[in-house]
């Protein structure tokens, strides 16, 4: 079952509620940022693997940040369904 959030209070309510096989997260989102939806998800699903968007011009550092707390794999926007399809079906084999 997919759970599409529209900002970051939704997504941490969401991770709160539900148990996600996979998270996928942009970075820029109202409310609350990606970086606080990973420390969120790290924190109460520490298993669950997560997926960041971001935009090509984004920090590098909030980038390494991610990869430091654990994302399983980083997707600059724009970016292709077909190739998101394709990592996320890797990850959750």
């Amino acid at each position: 079952m997919t759970h599409l959030v529209q900002d970051g209070n939704e997504g941490t309510k969401a991770i709160e509620s539900f148990d996600p096989d996979l998270i996928i997260t942009d970075v820029m989102m109202p409310f609350k940022s990606g970086i606080e939806i990973i420390h969120y998800a790290r924190k109460n699903k520490p298993d669950t693997p997560i997926i960041v968007l971001s935009s090509l011009g984004e920090e590098e550092k909030i980038v390494l940040e991610a990869f430091n707390l654990g994302v399983a794999d980083f997707i600059p926007k724009p970016f292709n369904p077909n190739e998101l399809a394709i990592r996320v079906k890797r990850i959750i084999r």
